[in-house]
C-alpha cells in the first residue's frame, strides 16, 4: 500500500450467512443465487455483482473454500467505523503454529496448530503504520513509517524533533508469546514502509533487514545525518538508497545501521539517481514515479538474488554479500505506474512484479481498466538479466467502489508448475498458474462484494500466503480468513496434497525459501 489514507465505511455488523454450494461455486449472503455456466472471467462469473456489507457481504468462491473467519480483536477496529484506515491490517509473518499479523495500529498473534480453527493468542498495541511484520525465531521485526510512531509505543501525539518520535525498524523479542517485548528500535530517515528479512547461509549469528523508506525524510534537526535535500546530485541526501540493518541474533539489542547502499546509481558516472527520472515511459504511457526508493525487496539467499520493486523500476541485486546488495540488472515498463513487490518462483528462474497503480485505494479493476495496468508483469531470468515474457491481471471486473490493484502473494509448492496465491485488495483471493510466463491461467479465487454500496472505502484482503497446507488472508478491515484449496480439473487432489507436505518451520514473504524447502 502506497497511499495512507483514511477512507469510512458504513457497512453493516452482521456475521456472515451460511454458504450455499452450487455446481463447485461457493455463494454466501444471497439466497437463491444462480450458480456461473462458465469459468473465470466469463460473463456469468459473479464476481462483479456481489452485493456489500462488512461481516455479511456476498462471497463467491471456485476451487477454495473459507474454512474460518476471526474478525478483528478489541483495540484493533473502530466500532463506529469499520473502514477506519488506521486500525488497517496489512502484512503476515508464520513461525511455527503462530501467525503474527501487523497493522497500522500493532501487532496481532494467533495459535494456527488448528488452522481451521485460529485463536487469537495475544496482542499488542503500537502505532505507526505501515506495521508489516517478519519473523526470525524468537525475533520479530516491525515496520513504522508514520509520524505517528513513538518509541514506546504509545498513542500520544509526537511533534517533529521530540526524542520519543519513532520511524523505523522496531525489534521484539516473542519468545514469551503472550508479552512480546521491544528490545531495540532502529531509527531511519524515511521510516519503514516495509522491509527484507535477509539471511545469509554462511552466517548463522547475524541476520540483516533491509529496509525500504518511502516517506519523506527527516531532517537533521530531528534525527542526526538525515538530508531532506530532494537533489539527485546531492551525495548525502536520504534519497536513492536503502539501509541495511544487521542484527546480532544473541544480542539483537545490537542492531544498528551497517549501510546505506546506492542501488539506484548509474554505473558509469557514479551519479546517485541513475534509474527511472519519472514520467511516462513511452509517449501515451500513464505516468510511473521516479526511482529514489524501493516499495519492495525480496530476497531469495539460497541462489544470491533479490528483487527490487523501486517506484519506477524493476531491479535486480546480488545479494551473495547480503551486508552489500549490488544492482545487477533493472528495467522499465510503460504498463507500469508504481513497481510494488516481487516474487521469484522456487528455481528463481522468473519473477513477478506487481504494479500498485492507484496506491491501492482506487478502484482499478474496473471494465474500462487496461488489462495491462495495475497487473502483475511475468520475467524470466536469464543469465542474470530480466526478460518479459508476459502480464496477469485478475480476470473478473470489480465495480466503482472497490479498491483494487495487484498487491501480496505467494508461492504455493505444486512440484512441477508455478502456481501464485495473490491478494487483490477488494478484488479478492486470485490462485492463477504462470508455469507458461506468456500465458497464465486463473484456477481458483475467492471474493467479497465490497464493504460499502455507495462509496469507495478501503477494504480487502493486504496479503494473501500459502503455508502449510493453507491459504491465509490478511484482510484490512474483517479480519483474518483461513482458506482450503478444493480439487479441480486444474489443480488435482494428489497435486493439493503434495503441496500440502512441504513444511516450513517460518515463512516470511519477502525471504523466500529455496524449491529444496521444506521437510
Amino acid at each position: 500500500m502506497k497511499a495512507e489514507l483514511s477512507r469510512r465505511g458504513r457497512g453493516g455488523f452482521a456475521r456472515p450467512s451460511l454458504y450455499a454450494v452450487v455446481a463447485g461455486l461457493t455463494l454466501s449472503g444471497c439466497a437463491g443465487a444462480p450458480a456461473p455456466a462458465a469459468g473465470p472471467g466469463a460473463p456469468s462469473d459473479p464476481r462483479p455483482r456481489l452485493s456489500a456489507g462488512y461481516q455479511n457481504a456476498e462471497e463467491a468462491a471456485w476451487n477454495l473454500e473459507l474454512v474460518a473467519h476471526v474478525p478483528r480483536p478489541e483495540g484493533f477496529f473502530n466500532p463506529q467505523d469499520p473502514g477506519d484506515f488506521d486500525f488497517a491490517n496489512t502484512d503476515m509473518a508464520f513461525r511455527g503454529n503462530f501467525l503474527f499479523m501487523g497493522s497500522y495500529n500493532g501487532i496481532q498473534i494467533f495459535d494456527i496448530s488448528d488452522p481451521e480453527n485460529p485463536r487469537l493468542r495475544s496482542s499488542l498495541v503500537c502505532p505507526g503504520g505501515q506495521g508489516d511484520v517478519s519473523v526470525h525465531g524468537d525475533l520479530l521485526f516491525m515496520s513504522v513509517e508514520e509520524t505517528r510512531g513513538r518509541v514506546d509505543c504509545g498513542a500520544q501525539t509526537t511533534r517533529a524533533g521530540e526524542p520519543q518520535r519513532f520511524r523505523g525498524v522496531r525489534v521484539f523479542d516473542v519468545s514469551n508469546l503472550d508479552a512480546p517485548r521491544q528490545v531495540a528500535a532502529v531509527q531511519t530517515c524515511r521510516g519503514s514502509h516495509t522491509h527484507t528479512l535477509v539471511t545469509d547461509p554462511d552466517e548463522a549469528a547475524n541476520v540483516y533487514i533491509y529496509v525500504s523508506g518511502t516517506g519523506q525524510s527527516r531532517l537533521d534537526s530531528e534525527l542526526a545525518g538525515c538530508v531532506g535535500a530532494h537533489w539527485r546530485n546531492d551525495p548525502s541526501t536520504a534519497y536513492w538508497r536503502i539501509e541495511v540493518i544487521r542484527v546480532p541474533v544473541a544480542a539483537p539489542q545490537d542492531a544498528a545501521i551497517v549501510n546505506m547502499p546506492r542501488i539506484f546509481a548509474d554505473e558509469e558516472t557514479g551519479a546517485i539517481g541513475g534509474l527511472w527520472e519519472g514520467g511516462p515511459v513511452q509517449a501515451g504511457a500513464q505516468e510511473s514515479e521516479q526511482t529514489n526508493q524501493c516499495h519492495d525487496i525480496t530476497a531469495f539467499p539460497e541462489i544470491g538474488l533479490a528483487a527490487g520493486a523501486c517506484a519506477g523500476n524493476g531491479i535486480l541485486l546480488d545479494i551473495s554479500d547480503p551486508a552489500n546488495p549490488r544492482r545487477i540488472d533493472d528495467t522499465t515498463d510503460p504498463n507500469f505506474a508504481y513497481w510494488h513487490s516481487a516474487t521469484f518462483n522456487r528455481d528463481g528462474t522468473k519473477v513477478i512484479f506487481t504494479d500498485e497503480w492507484g496506491g491501492g485505494s482506487e478502484a482499478r479493476c474496473r471494465s474500462t481498466d487496461p488489462r495491462n495496468w495495475g497487473a502483475n508483469a511475468i520475467f524470466t531470468v536469464v543469465g542474470r538479466e530480466l526478460q518479459l515474457q508476459g502480464y496477469y491481471k485478475l480476470p473478473a471486473n470489480q465495480s466503482a467502489v472497490e479498491n483494487c490493484v495487484a498487491h501480496n502473494g505467494s508461492l504455493i509448492p505444486v512440484p512441477g508448475r508455478d502456481i501464485m496465491v495473490q491478494a487483490w485488495y477488494q478484488g479478492g483471493i486470485s490462485v492463477f498458474d504462470f508455469t507458461d510466463p506468456a500465458n497464465p491461467q486463473e484456477i481458483a479465487y475467492f471474493d467479497r462484494g465490497p464493504l460499502d454500496r455507495e462509496e469507495l472505502t478501503l477494504a480487502g484482503y493486504w496479503s494473501a500466503y500459502w503455508y502449510n497446507g493453507y491459504i491465509y488472508g490478511s484482510e484490512i478491515a474483517r479480519g483474518l480468513d483461513v482458506f482450503r484449496l478444493t480439487p479441480s480439473e486444474s489443480l488435482s487432489a494428489t497435486e493439493i496434497a503434495a503441496a500440502g507436505r512441504v513444511r516450513l518451520d517460518q515463512f516470511n514473504a519477502q525471504l523466500q525459501p529455496g524449491a529444496s524447502a521444506g521437510r
